[in-house]
Order: C-alpha cells, then sequence, then structure tokens
C-alpha cells in the first residue's frame, strides 16, 4: 500500500485537496522529524529545516516509479538541507592541511553549546572526504590510503609501489590537490 507521500508523484502539490496536503506534510514530518533532531539537537532549528526541505521538495518532485525511490530522494534533499545549515551556522570552520587530506580533529571539543555542532560538522566532513575519496582516480585513491590510512612512510610507499620516493610525493601532491578541488566542490569553501 502506497503512503499519502507518493501523491506528489501524481499531481502538482497545490492543486491537491487541502486534506490530501496537510495529510502528506504530516507523513513528511513524522518521517524526516527523528533524523533531523537527532543531527541538530533543536526543535526550532530542525522545524526551520523541515520547512526548508519540505518547499523544496514540493517544487522538484522527481518521476518515481516506487515510494521508497520518493522516500530516499526526500533524505537526500533533507540531509542537503542540514549540511547547508551547518555551513551558515558554522563558528570555526575546520580547514585541509596542505600536507594532509583528512580533517584535524581537536583532542578536546569545547564545553560550551557548539561542541555538539562541531562535533556533528566533523562527522559530515568526514563523510564528505570518504564520498570524494571514492570519486578519485584509482591510482590517487591508492596513494592516499596507503599514506594516511596505512601510514607508510614515502619510502614505504615507494617500495610497495616499485618506484621512486620522488615519483611518490609529486602523485601524492596531485592526489591531494585532487581531493582538495572534490571536497571544495561538495563543501563549499
Amino acid at each position: 500500500m502506497q503512503s499519502t507521500m507518493f501523491h506528489l508523484t501524481t499531481a502538482r502539490f497545490e492543486v491537491l485537496s487541502p486534506n490530501i496536503q496537510r495529510e502528506i506534510y504530516q507523513e513528511y514530518y513524522r518521517y524526516v522529524y527523528p533524523n533531523i533532531i537527532y543531527m541538530v539537537q533543536d526543535h526550532a532549528t530542525t522545524e526551520d529545516i523541515i520547512q526548508n526541505a519540505f518547499m523544496k521538495i514540493i517544487r522538484n518532485v522527481p518521476q518515481a516509479e516506487s515510494e521508497a525511490h520518493l522516500k530516499g530522494w526526500m533524505k537526500v534533499v533533507v540531509k542537503n538541507e542540514i549540511y547547508n545549515y551547518f555551513r551558515k551556522h558554522k563558528k570555526n570552520r575546520n580547514v585541509i592541511d596542505s600536507d594532509s587530506v583528512y580533517i584535524k580533529e581537536n583532542a578536546e571539543l569545547a564545553t560550551d553549546s557548539s561542541a555538539l555542532e562541531d562535533e556533528i560538522e566533523i562527522k559530515l566532513m568526514a563523510e564528505e572526504l570518504s564520498s570524494c575519496l571514492t570519486e578519485l582516480k584509482p591510482e590517487y585513491r591508492a596513494l592516499i590510503e596507503l599514506r594516511w590510512k596505512q601510514q607508510l612512510s614515502y619510502k614505504e610507499m615507494a617500495a610497495e609501489l616499485d618506484t621512486t620516493e620522488d615519483k611518490v610525493k609529486y602523485k601524492l601532491y596531485k592526489a591531494r590537490e585532487a581531493m582538495k578541488k572534490q571536497f571544495a566542490k561538495r563543501w563549499g569553501e
């Protein structure tokens, strides 16, 4: 049985009856509220994000073959709205070090109310970095994984890849630059 939300794929929201509109919004609200409140930890902000995302959803409904496809698309819209909120309300931006593509995490989180936001933002950035990593050339991805995930030195990397240290350093530089570009496109810096 299809939910009321699936009506969005058959008709524009504005032409639906007020009762159907209300049911769609209430079902959408119940569907997204738990995830948003978990991320932002503030009811008023959650309400704003729900409303902004809903407006985007009703303006740009895709032709969904199934309810699962529609709900998946809605989750993406909501997730992007959460990202936008954190980008706009960030107090201290994390930067990508020129020698490292991974986020430098502070050993101690601040004790003020922004600590939770900072922690969530770090998790979101780490998720984006992982996603960016999967989109790199396999050669670049392998170099980054050897250097930062396996903690190999340039000398060890050169031995494993059967090449020179200079080539490893150069290719790793290119890999970091590609990673920075990918991340900057997504994160908006």
